[in-house]
């Protein structure tokens, strides 16, 4: 979404200004050009901060370049496991694990997974969690 938005508005403005009132003022676009530049690699630290373990009792996630979140969802509370694939991230060959909880500040979201990883993780926290639900 930051490259279409940003793009669109980086061509905006350096053609409009251009054709308008002269070559000169298309430079109108090295702003958003340079905004651009600084949110892919502003994009790619806060990609790179994703972290999941699987812990013995729990999930833990992890996110954050400046200020860091960790989530615990332990595999007993855990009701829905599902993988989602927008048209972008398929695009990208990508997918997303979403855990739903009881409580709805719980839920979490797992980003940018290959589809097979995404499976694999979704089977093995429903089992996790199908087994420690039992004791409920």
């Amino acid at each position: 979404m930051l490259v279409v938005w940003l793009g669109l508005l980086t061509l905006a403005a350096g053609l409009v200004p251009g054709l308008l009132a002269g070559p000169g003022w298309a430079a109108c676009a090295l702003l958003p050009l340079a905004l651009l530049v600084w949110g892919w690699v502003m994009l790619e630290r806060n990609w790179r901060s994703w972290r999941y373990a699987e812990r013995s009792d729990d999930l833990l996630i992890s996110r954050g370049v400046l200020w860091r979140q960790e989530t615990v969802v332990p595999y007993g509370r855990m009701q829905l496991v599902e993988v989602t694939s927008g048209p972008l991230e398929r695009h990208f060959g990508l997918a997303s694990v979403q855990l739903h909880t009881a409580a709805a500040a719980t839920d979490a979201t797992i980003p940018g997974l290959v589809p097979a990883e995404a499976e694999r993780l979704r089977d093995r926290l429903t089992e996790l969690g199908e087994a420690r639900s039992a004791g409920l």
